[in-house]
C-alpha cells in the first residue's frame, strides 16, 4: 500500500476514535505503550499500526490493567493477568445471570399466552428494563402536586436530567428519601485527607488518573461516596462538579464497568460527557424532568422516543449552556 494514501489521525481524532480522552493518550505515549509518527511540522500522528496499539491498550485496560500491567502483557509478560480475568469472569457471570433471569420471565409469559393470558403492558416493560429488582413508588413533592412517580426494576446506572427550575433535584432527593438505605451526596461534599487513603478509593483514583482523570478534591470526594459501604442505593447532585472533559469521560468509563448486580446510581447532570446518548447500554435509565412539570419520566436513548430532544437540549455543550445561562423551566401561577 502507498503509505501517502494511509490516513494519520491527529490526537483528537484518535482519542474519539478510541473512546478515551486525548489527555488518556499523551499518558499512553509518556509511558511508552504507543510512539505516534511526526508530521514535518511535528505534529503528532497516529496510523493503522498506532491505532491498532492504541486499540489493544484500551481493550486491556476494560479487563482491569494498570498501565504497568498493560505495558508487561504488550511485552509478552502474562503475569498479572489471573486477577483482572478472574474479575472479568465475575462480570460476565453477572450478566449470564442476569440474561438468565429475563429468559425465565420470558418462558413464563409465553406459557401465559399459550394459556390464553395476554401479559400486562408493565409485565413487557419490565421484561425490556433489567435492573436491579430494586421498586419505588411515591408521591412527587413541590413542584408537581402529589402526583404519583413510578419507578420500577431500577438499573444500575442512572440518570437524572431537566432544564433549570425543573425540579429534577428535589426529585434526587426524595429518591433518596423513599429507596430504603439511599444516600444523597449533595453539591457540598468536601474531600477529606482520610479519604483519599481509603483502599477502595485510592485504587479508583489512581485508576481514574491513568485513563486521563485530574486528581483533585473534587473527584476524591465523589468517590469517596461512590465507594463508601452501607448505601443501598447513591444520589449524587451534579456529578460533574469540579470535574474537567477528561475527568469525566474517565469516571464514567468506570462507573460502566461496574458489575450488574452493583447498588444503583443516580446521576443528575447538564453533561454531554457524563450522558453520552449514543453511548447509553442496557445497565442505564433517564429520567427526563420536563420543563412543563409534567411529572418525571423515564426516556429511551434512541432519536425520535418521547422526550429525546427535550434530554439532548439539556444536555447541551458548555458553550451553548452559557448562552442560556439564567433560563428556567415554565413556573405555574401560585393559585
Amino acid at each position: 500500500m502507498n503509505s501517502s494514501s494511509v490516513r494519520f489521525l491527529n490526537p483528537a481524532e484518535a482519542a474519539a476514535r478510541l473512546g478515551v480522552s486525548a489527555k488518556a493518550l499523551r499518558l499512553y505515549e509518556q509511558r511508552g505503550l504507543v510512539t505516534p509518527s511526526r508530521t514535518a511540522a511535528g505534529w503528532r500522528a497516529y496510523g493503522p499500526d498506532d491505532m491498532a496499539r492504541g486499540a489493544e491498550i484500551v481493550a486491556l485496560r476494560a479487563l482491569g490493567l494498570s498501565l504497568a500491567q498493560v505495558g508487561r502483557v504488550l511485552e509478552g509478560d502474562a503475569q498479572g493477568l489471573e486477577p483482572a480475568l478472574a474479575a472479568h469472569q465475575a462480570l460476565l457471570e453477572g450478566r449470564v445471570r442476569q440474561l438468565g433471569d429475563t429468559v425465565e420471565k420470558v418462558r413464563h409469559l409465553r406459557a401465559g399466552l399459550a394459556r390464553g393470558q395476554a401479559p400486562t403492558a408493565g409485565e413487557l416493560a419490565h421484561l425490556l428494563s433489567p435492573g436491579s429488582g430494586l421498586d419505588v413508588e411515591f408521591e412527587l413533592p413541590w413542584p408537581w402536586g402529589g402526583e404519583r412517580f413510578e419507578l420500577r426494576g431500577i438499573r444500575p446506572l442512572n440518570y437524572i436530567v431537566g432544564p433549570l427550575g425543573s425540579g429534577k433535584t428535589r426529585l434526587a432527593m426524595r429518591l433518596a428519601e423513599r429507596i430504603p438505605g439511599a444516600v444523597f451526596l449533595g453539591l457540598d461534599r468536601p474531600a477529606s485527607p482520610e479519604a483519599a487513603r481509603m483502599p477502595r478509593v485510592a485504587e479508583a483514583l489512581a485508576w481514574l488518573v491513568e485513563d486521563g482523570a485530574t486528581a483533585c478534591d473534587a473527584l476524591t470526594a465523589l468517590l469517596a461516596g461512590i465507594e463508601a459501604d452501607g448505601p443501598s442505593a447513591l444520589v449524587v447532585d451534579l456529578v460533574e462538579q469540579g470535574l474537567d472533559h477528561a475527568t469525566q469521560q474517565a469516571l464514567i468509563a468506570h462507573l460502566r464497568r461496574r458489575a450488574p448486580e452493583s447498588r444503583p446510581l443516580f446521576l443528575l447532570t447538564r453533561s454531554c460527557v457524563i450522558l453520552d446518548l449514543a453511548a447509553v447500554g442496557d445497565g442505564e435509565s433517564i429520567i427526563l424532568c420536563p420543563a412543563n412539570h409534567s411529572p418525571p419520566t423515564v426516556v429511551a436513548p434512541y432519536p425520535g422516543s418521547p422526550g429525546y430532544e427535550a434530554v439532548a437540549t439539556c444536555l447541551a455543550t458548555p458553550q451553548v449552556r452559557a448562552r442560556t445561562q439564567g433560563v428556567i423551566a415554565w413556573r405555574p401561577e401560585a393559585a
